[in-house]
């Protein structure tokens, strides 16, 4: 029998295929969401400066990544099409002035006309995601630039960086809405660790910016060259500057064979989003409201080593929701040696503070193994486990998308369980605001089935062991106080104390003895019979005994 050793061949190009990172779709545009803006110092400091300054040895990473539309996605290079022609209403808004000074004449620059059409129309739902967007944070953003005297055009930047996404990651390691680089949040004064990454913060690191585009500008003296600087760095424009004599962006641009053709289309991309952004409802743009902003969450204080998860879900939040709120967090917990801030909705501030009154448990990352299959990808197999890729990713390579091998094994982060030994003012904790009595037939899964609660939420809110044994009459803290069924538990738990039986003390009993009969405590007991602890019972005696 003969084989056909190309088609073998082809076969196992196929399979070996299969177990390649899923690409994303890209198309021509901006450097940013999460793939490669050139932006802080990018001829300076691109590998080398992600971890000096902060003691973090973990990779600098923006992870986990939010997922985004793959329109997000693109890459920042001079290929994009030629302009078609544009209407006399477009030409018009192109020859519009800007806030400052550039020494550009649009009408001469092919560049900016080639990104206004683009963004107006070959990548124009593009345009109306990052509008979106937009909504959330420029209002903030507008008002900090006006009151820090900088031109008021420069609140459009983020849609040449990010797209105003804050989990927005370049390959090079930038992150957030202004992409900075770590060692550049770092000197600006954001946080950024493995347990916090305040580039991602929307409000503190555009106080960065600010700070940073002043200096920029102090710099160079002109707003071309100190954006061009934001990209590209300050070393790389001024070491530019020097080696060709030239003085502003556009002789620099004609002259310098070192800079990088992003960092020469920067500006004038910058300027057609500028255009865009300025005449949103001229092109047909929602427009945006300046003076519409979102309620301002509440800023509490979390202990350190707070399940933030498990905060989220107290508060009826999914994870992606109470993410959206905190994007500095980069795990589900706050960092075990101090403690942070956490944004909270206002109606939920009284239900988030009783929470985070009670004692922080250990909590603990278990681990699944899996091994991988032919045609599995990481996208494939973290929707499979409903974990982010950017956490496969860094639990199996450090942060890293390297090709999978059939038959490598993964290790697959799952939810936090609660830690073996919970601490002994958790169960008094618990025992203090219980809103549940165990009864017959009861286990930790039947509780938590019935009041839709996660078993290892309910065993760590009482401080139990996964092997730990009800007893009737146990009382129980069940989470989620104010929601419907804890009110219905502590309905639950009223009625039973209002069966009273009036007991005749026998020879030989005990309180012990008793309370066990009725499924209450000995301290119960006392309670309702206001006895002393030292107090003897007597044959004859009477007791008042609220059990079922």
């Amino acid at each position: 029998m003969t084989v056909d050793i190309r088609a073998v061949l082809l076969l196992i190009v196929l399979v070996l295929a299969g177990c390649m990172p899923a690409k994303k779709v890209q198309g021509p545009g901006s450097d940013h969401a999460v793939q490669s803006v050139e932006s802080q110092d990018a001829g300076e400091k691109r590998p080398q400066d992600a971890s000096a300054a902060t003691g973090n040895t973990s990779p600098e990473v923006c992870g986990p990544v939010e997922e985004v539309d793959p329109l997000d996605v693109l890459q920042g290079r001079e290929d994009i099409p030629e302009a078609e022609s544009l209407s006399a209403e477009e030409q018009k808004i192109l020859d519009t002035e800007i806030s400052f000074h550039v020494g550009l004449d649009t009408e001469e620059n092919a560049d900016v006309q080639r990104y206004f059409h683009y963004y107006t129309h070959v990548q124009r739902g593009t345009m109306d995601g990052w509008l979106k967007r937009a909504q959330r944070y420029l209002p903030h953003i507008r008002e900090r630039f006006l009151a820090e005297g900088l031109p008021e055009d420069l609140i459009y930047l983020p849609f040449a960086e990010s797209g105003f996404n804050p989990f927005a990651l370049s390959r090079s390691g930038a992150c957030g809405v202004w992409q900075f680089m770590p060692q550049t949040a770092h000197n600006y004064g954001l946080t950024v660790d493995s347990w916090v990454d305040e580039r991602r913060d929307p409000y503190k690191s555009t106080e960065a910016a600010i700070t940073y585009l002043k200096k920029l500008y102090g710099d160079f003296g002109d707003w071309s060259l100190a954006l061009a600087a934001y990209n590209a760095g300050e070393g790389a424009i001024g070491r530019a500057l020097k080696k060709t004599g030239t003085e502003d962006f556009f002789s620099l641009c004609a002259a310098s064979d070192d800079l990088k053709q992003e960092t020469k289309l920067y500006v004038p991309k910058f300027l057609a989003l500028v255009k865009v952004a300025r005449n949103l409802e001229k092109l047909g743009f929602e427009p945006l409201d300046m003076g519409k902003r979102p309620a301002a969450p509440v800023q509490l204080k979390a202990k350190p080593g707070t399940d933030l998860l498990a905060l989220s879900k107290n508060l009826g939040m999914d994870w992606k929701s109470f993410r959206e709120l905190n994007p500095s967090f980069r795990k589900q917990e706050a960092p075990p040696s101090r403690s942070v801030k956490v944004a909270v909705p206002g109606h939920l501030v009284a239900k988030a503070e009783e929470y985070l009154k009670r004692p922080v448990t250990p909590r603990q990352t278990q681990y699944a193994s899996y091994r991988i299959k032919p045609g599995d990808t990481w996208w494939k197999i973290a929707k499979k486990y409903n974990v982010p890729v950017a956490d496969l990713q860094q639990v199996n390579n450090g942060g890293k998308s390297k090709a999978l091998q059939v038959g490598q094994s993964l290790r697959i982060p799952g939810q936090g369980v609660a830690a073996e030994s919970a601490p002994a003012d958790v169960r008094k904790w618990a025992s203090k605001r219980a809103n549940y009595l165990v009864r017959q037939g009861d286990t930790v899964w039947s509780i938590a089935k019935q009041f839709k609660v996660d078993p290892s939420s309910l065993l760590k809110a009482n401080g139990l062991k996964a092997s730990a044994t009800l007893k009737v009459g146990q009382k129980l803290f069940v989470p989620d106080a104010g929601s419907v069924e804890t009110r219905m538990a502590k309905e639950q738990a009223d009625a039973v104390r209002k069966d009273l039986v009036n007991y005749k003390v026998q020879p030989g009993d005990s309180l012990w003895g008793i309370a066990k009969r009725f499924g209450v405590t000995p301290v119960d007991l006392q309670t309702w019979n206001k006895l002393a602890k030292n107090s003897h019972l007597r044959p004859g005696d009477q007791l008042k005994v609220y059990a079922r």
